[in-house]
């Protein structure tokens, strides 16, 4: 814990830190809540299904592109506007019943105008401590990224099974004006000034280690959402309804496995093969949870698992900062984050599907095979992923022609 403590030493990290955190949370819930909000509205997943996936083109689409308007127009302008537009679409939706296809653009219009808050957090975080420390920062921030991913479905299924959906994605949206507007007036966000990149769109995905950490990223996060939606699919009362609490024990454990697997393992010096490796302990705990339904058994075999998962993000953002020059690395996670965001909604829609037909076991093998997938694609790029050991992880030094007078 000494070598996080270091980290409070350096101004404003923790706010930053904890501000984005809060800003993203509801990508964490969305998922879930649409999917049930959906579900119950129409009732069926596959209808659920079709709202995600729209919602996951949107964020295909935004994901870079709103990325590298924050390298033109600053990014407190580009947060603003897609926070407030976002939060306003949230309202609408769980406020106002529409037809199905209405919804369907509705969430496509949620996807492109999401807050671009990691590709601009990631960027900031060089700029905050020294670069001996940012390793530290990054299994940091990937071990709290966890409080999105695993454990704002707990919080998810806590306020749907209480309250209902509609709240649920009230509060969605509250989480997004709230920890956007924390993390827009800190101070970091206005004093790093990010440079425009001298190369098109697009251009950034020459970098191999952009690619693999996009298709990584995207497996890897849609196996949550779809274990996540058969989790609550397995606890889920006689009358279909979400109201067990059985599913956010289980969830939280999963949760605090990554916790606990990011604050040990993911500030460590990360070889070529680290990234592999800890996706197949992942691969593991989800393979393992086929054999019972049942919460203890669930939630150890799921706590074990979680111990991949922090610091597999962490080895994510360890790889691009690494590779990808300083005017480019918003662009760069601004992939990297798309492929997560529309993972994550791609997940939760194939397993809506898997439940419909094989109940929760099919959105568990949805799951274990998305990740087989992930682990596959990590094997097969090992030779271009860094052996960042001894090695800084800052971005690469910004280089190009200069003119010398000839006297």
């Amino acid at each position: 814990m000494g070598i996080y403590g270091q980290l409070s030493k350096n101004p404003g990290v923790f706010r930053v830190l904890g501000s984005q955190l809060l800003a993203r949370f509801p990508f964490g819930m969305l998922s879930i809540i649409l999917l049930l909000h959906i579900q119950q509205a129409y009732g069926d997943y596959t209808s659920a299904g079709l709202v995600l996936a729209t919602q996951s083109i949107g964020q295909a689409i935004s994901g870079p592109m709103s990325s590298r308007l924050m390298g033109r127009l600053g990014m407190r302008p580009v947060l603003s506007v897609t926070s407030v537009v976002c939060s306003i679409l949230l309202f609408t939706i769980a406020l106002v019943h529409l037809p199905l296809m209405i919804v369907a653009g509705i969430a496509l219009l949620i996807g492109l105008s999401t807050p671009p808050v990691t590709p601009a957090v990631r960027t900031i975080y060089p700029k905050l401590v020294p670069s001996s420390q940012l390793s530290e920062l990054f299994s940091l921030d990937a071990a709290a990224q966890e409080l999105i991913w695993v454990l704002g479905p707990v919080v998810a299924v806590f306020v749907t099974s209480q309250f209902g959906t509609s709240m649920g994605l009230l509060v969605a949206a509250g989480f997004m004006l709230l920890g956007g507007a924390w993390f827009i007036l800190s101070p970091a966000v206005g004093r790093v000034q990010l440079l425009r990149s001298k190369r098109g769109f697009g251009a950034v995905l020459r970098h191999p280690t952009v690619v693999i950490s996009t298709v990584v990223g995207f497996f890897f996060v849609a196996s949550f959402a779809a274990i996540e939606a058969g989790v609550v699919a397995a606890f889920a009362g006689p009358d279909g309804g979400h109201g067990s609490m059985e599913s956010g024990i289980v969830l939280a454990l999963f949760a605090g496995g990554s916790l606990v697997g990011g604050l040990l393992i993911g500030h460590r010096e990360m070889r070529s093969s680290s990234l592999l490796l800890r996706i197949l302990v992942v691969l593991a705990g989800t393979l393992a949870s086929l054999v019972s339904l049942n919460m203890w058994w669930l939630g150890t075999v799921l706590f074990l698992g979680g111990l991949g998962t922090a610091p597999a993000f962490a080895a994510i953002s360890s790889i691009v900062s690494s590779t990808v020059k300083f005017s480019e690395t918003a662009e760069a996670f601004g992939w990297v984050g798309t492929g997560q965001l529309v993972g994550v909604a791609t997940g939760s829609a194939l397993a809506g599907i898997a439940i419909d037909v094989a109940g929760a076991h099919g959105a568990i093998v949805v799951s274990a095979a998305l990740l087989l997938i992930c682990a596959i694609v990590a094997a097969a790029t090992i030779r271009w992923i860094p052996d960042l050991r001894g090695r800084s992880i800052e971005p690469p030094p910004e280089t190009g022609t200069v003119t010398i007078p000839l006297n």
